[in-house]
């Protein structure tokens, strides 16, 4: 080999050269944060967010999920019974705040929506006990709530579970039940969105609010729209449902056909709901 010849270079240079190496056009284009985060590499971003988890779920052996929705402000009954408590010790001193009486009001709602996280844990553990030998996952949004229950009732059967998690104002932090390795951190509702329905053979949607009814109702549409398969879609808590929606109603003003209500279950109990993925799914 011919030996390489270096020439000297003199300080001025050296200092031209350090300030070139410096600057952010000459980074690799895949370590420059900024160029990464730039509006013109939004398309390669949300690329991104859709083949990372992907290709950990595969690497991970993760087949199928069942889908578990419902609101993040519904606590295990012990804390939400501590905050009434709470409440009510304030109001007692403060009696004539407004502010008071309505947050005390949420918050017995809630402890009366309590039973729910006990169930959504019951049912995170039977759905893990029953299909986890066969590849299948609970997944859920990876928040508190009703989230951390199916979470929390995978890992109490020792099973693995899929938490996706997304970014917010108030910084949502992922529930502690989710799976190290099946934990995910979205920028994007929409890919969040196809990675909850990739991989999911079933939809379970505990009472919950905005969000909740956003994934209900575009799952319900793409399956009414044939622009997804169709899938056991169970709503669990017969009394929420029933005043939450009025799905009847719909129907009979011709908005939607006396068929779209059969694209759904309505049930009580995590036992109800398993019971209909154990005849309805292929796994």
């Amino acid at each position: 080999m011919r030996e390489r010849v270096t020439l000297p270079i003199d300080k001025a240079n050296r200092k031209r050269i350090a300030a070139i190496k410096a600057s952010p056009s000459y980074a690799k284009a895949f370590e420059d944060i900024k160029f990464l985060k730039s509006d013109g590499l939004r398309p390669l971003r949300l690329q991104l967010e859709l083949l990372k988890p992907e290709s950990v779920l595969e690497r991970e052996g993760v087949k199928a999920t069942v889908v578990v929705f419902g609101s993040a402000r519904i606590p295990e009954m012990a804390h939400a019974s501590k905050l009434v408590e709470t409440l009510e010790a304030k109001l007692r001193s403060k009696p004539r705040d407004n502010g008071l009486t309505e947050r005390l009001a949420a918050a017995r709602a809630l402890l009366s929506k309590s039973r729910y996280y006990e169930e959504a844990r019951r049912f995170g553990a039977l759905v893990s006990k029953h299909f986890a030998s066969k590849g299948v996952v609970v997944c859920t949004g990876g928040g508190p709530g009703i989230m951390e229950a199916a979470n929390r009732g995978a890992s109490q059967t020792g099973a693995k579970s899929v938490g996706l998690n997304i970014t917010l104002p108030f910084e949502q932090d992922p529930n502690p039940y989710i799976s190290p390795e099946l934990c995910f951190q979205f920028h994007y509702f929409a890919v969040r969105k196809m990675h909850f329905l990739l991989r999911a053979k079933a939809l379970v949607v505990f009472p919950g609010g905005y969000g909740t009814m956003d994934e209900l109702f575009e799952a319900l549409t793409l399956i009414q729209t044939r622009k997804f398969e169709a899938i056991p879609v169970i709503l669990v808590g017969k009394a929420y449902w029933s005043r939450a929606v009025d799905f009847r109603f719909m129907a009979d003003e011709g908005v939607v056909d006396a068929q779209d209500l059969k694209l759904f279950h309505i049930v009580e109990t995590a036992e109800e709901a398993l019971g209909i993925l154990k005849k309805s799914m292929c796994v």
